[in-house]
C-alpha cells in the first residue's frame, strides 16, 4: 500500500496549503471575489468571466469583486477541489485494501464525508455573504481535515514499521487537554478573524490603554447573525469587537501557560524531548506572530503566517496524542 501512504501524505501537505490559502483569501477580503459557486459568474475561470467582473466594477469600483480577488478565490477553490479528488482516491484505496490497512476504511470515509461538508460550507460562505458562523465553521473544518489526515498518515506509517514511540500513558490526559485548548483557541481566533475584530485592540499587553476595556459580550458572541451586525440587524458596536478580541487574548494566555508547562514536562519524559522542543518552539512562534499582528496593524503576510502557525501547533498536538496513545 505504498501508493495509499503516498496519497495520504500528498493530501496532508495539500490540506496545509489549502488552509493557508483560505486564510490568505479571507484576510485579503477576497471571499466574495466570485459571488457565486462553484464557478465564477457561471464560468470556469475569472478569465472567462472578465465581462461580468468588469460590469460589477463599473457599478461598484470599491466593492468586493475585482479581477485579482476573483483569481484568489478561484485558485483556492481549484486546490480545494484537487484535495477532494485526493481524499476520494484515498477512500477508494482504503476500501479496496480494507483487509490490509490499519484500522480499515472508517477514517478515510469520515474524511470523505468531511470534505463534502467542507464543500457545502464553502458554498454557504459565498451565498450567506461571509456570515461569521459559516466562515468560522469552514476554518474549523479545514483544521479538522488536517488533523484527521495527519492521524491517518501516522497510523499507516506505524503499520509499515517505520515508527516507534516510547510509551507515555501518564501523559495522555495532559496531551488531550492541550489539544482541546488549542482547538478552542483556534475557534476563537477564527471568530476574531471572521468578525474583523483583530484590530479592536491595537496596543499590547493592554487593550485600548486598559487591562479590562469596555466590552459587550452578548452581541459579540451571538452566533446566528450577519457579518458586522447584531442579531437585531444593527451595526455591531466596537465594544462587541473588543470583547471578541480580548477573550482571544485571555485564552491565549491560558494556552501559553499550559503548553509551556507541557513542553517542559515532555522535555523531562524519556523519548519525548523532541515533541517538547517542537511544541515549545511552535508556541513561541505563534505568540510572537500574534503580538506582531497587533503592534504592526495586521500585515497580510504576518496574519496568514499566524493562521499557518495555528495549523502547525494543532498538528504537533495531534502527533503528540498519537504518540502517547499508541499501544
Amino acid at each position: 500500500m505504498t501508493l495509499y501512504r503516498t496519497l495520504i501524505l500528498a493530501a496532508l501537505i495539500m490540506t496545509f496549503g489549502v488552509v493557508s490559502l483560505g486564510a490568505y483569501v479571507r484576510l485579503s477580503d477576497a471571499g466574495l471575489g466570485c459571488p457565486d459557486w462553484p464557478g465564477c459568474y457561471g464560468e470556469l475561470t475569472p478569465h472567462h468571466a472578465a465581462d461580468a467582473i468588469n460590469a460589477e466594477l463599473a457599478v461598484r469600483p470599491d466593492g468586493p469583486v475585482s479581477h485579482a480577488k476573483a483569481w484568489k478565490e478561484m485558485v483556492h477553490r481549484y486546490f480545494a477541489g484537487a484535495l477532494g479528488v485526493l481524499v476520494l482516491a484515498i477512500a477508494a484505496l482504503a476500501w479496496r485494501g480494507r483487509r490490509t490497512t490499519t484500522g480499515g476504511p472508517v477514517l478515510p470515509f469520515v474524511l470523505l464525508g468531511l470534505i463534502v461538508f467542507q464543500a457545502l460550507l464553502g458554498m454557504w460562505t459565498v451565498t450567506k455573504l461571509l456570515k461569521p458562523l459559516v466562515v468560522t465553521a469552514h476554518l474549523l473544518g479545514g483544521m479538522a481535515t488536517l488533523s484527521l489526515l495527519l492521524w491517518l498518515w501516522l497510523r499507516e506509517r506505524a503499520h509499515s514499521g517505520l515508527a516507534y514511540h516510547a510509551r507515555a500513558d501518564h501523559l495522555r490526559v495532559a496531551a488531550l487537554l492541550a489539544l482541546a485548548l488549542v482547538a478552542a483557541q483556534i475557534a476563537l481566533g477564527g471568530w476574531v478573524s471572521t468578525n474583523y475584530a483583530a484590530l479592536a485592540c491595537t496596543d499590547f499587553p493592554k487593550c485600548q490603554g486598559e487591562w479590562v476595556p469596555p466590552m459587550d459580550f452578548e452581541p459579540g458572541f451571538t452566533l446566528h447573525r450577519e457579518l458586522g451586525e447584531t442579531a437585531s440587524g444593527e451595526l455591531l458596536p466596537l465594544t462587541a469587537l473588543t470583547a471578541i478580541h480580548w477573550t482571544h487574548r485571555l485564552v491565549a494566555l491560558l494556552v501559553t501557560l499550559y503548553l509551556g508547562w507541557l513542553a517542559v514536562r515532555l522535555l523531562r519524559a524519556p523519548g519525548h524531548a523532541g515533541a517538547g522542543l517542537a511544541i515549545g518552539a511552535l508556541l513561541v512562534l505563534q505568540v510572537s506572530l500574534g503580538i506582531g499582528n497587533v503592534l504592526l496593524s495586521l500585515p497580510l503576510g504576518l496574519a496568514v503566517a499566524h493562521n499557518a502557525g495555528a495549523a502547525l501547533l494543532l498538528a504537533s498536538l495531534v502527533w503528540l496524542n498519537y504518540r502517547v496513545n499508541r499501544r
